[in-house]
């Protein structure tokens, strides 16, 4: 089994490409090892190549909604305050730990995606 490390968009493709021949490959043989071996391979080049960037929790918390048609109103209903969404919308307030639980089970937003400083990161 001959796997060279992936240093160019070239190598990067033809790992695709063999990993795509191999993906039904049964774990524990030749191709099924080869197969993991180019999966790690190809994370840890895509990981040095496109790093994966921050989201600020407030624009998380705006693409979330945008993405499910939600609005401020939508939010204030959720949280029982006009003033605290719009606080919140504005970058003036926090999200407390338990408006992110919330956010969380009734939205489903991935809690963690919202901790942190509400400032762009």
């Amino acid at each position: 089994m001959e796997i060279q490390p992936i240093r160019s968009d070239a190598d990067h493709e033809a790992a695709l490409r063999e990993i795509d021949r191999l993906w039904n490959a049964e774990v524990g043989t030749d191709d099924g090892d080869r197969l993991e071996i180019l999966a790690v391979l190809v994370h840890k080049y895509e990981e040095k190549i496109y790093p994966a960037t921050r989201v600020a929790p407030l624009d998380m918390l705006k693409f979330m909604m945008e993405q499910g048609d939600r609005t401020q109103k939508d939010l204030a209903g959720l949280l029982g305050s006009r003033s605290r969404a719009s606080e919140i919308m504005n970058g003036k307030r926090e999200l407390t730990l338990d408006n992110i639980r919330l956010l969380a089970r009734e939205w489903r937003i991935p809690a963690a995606a919202l901790v942190g400083d509400m400032e762009r990161a």
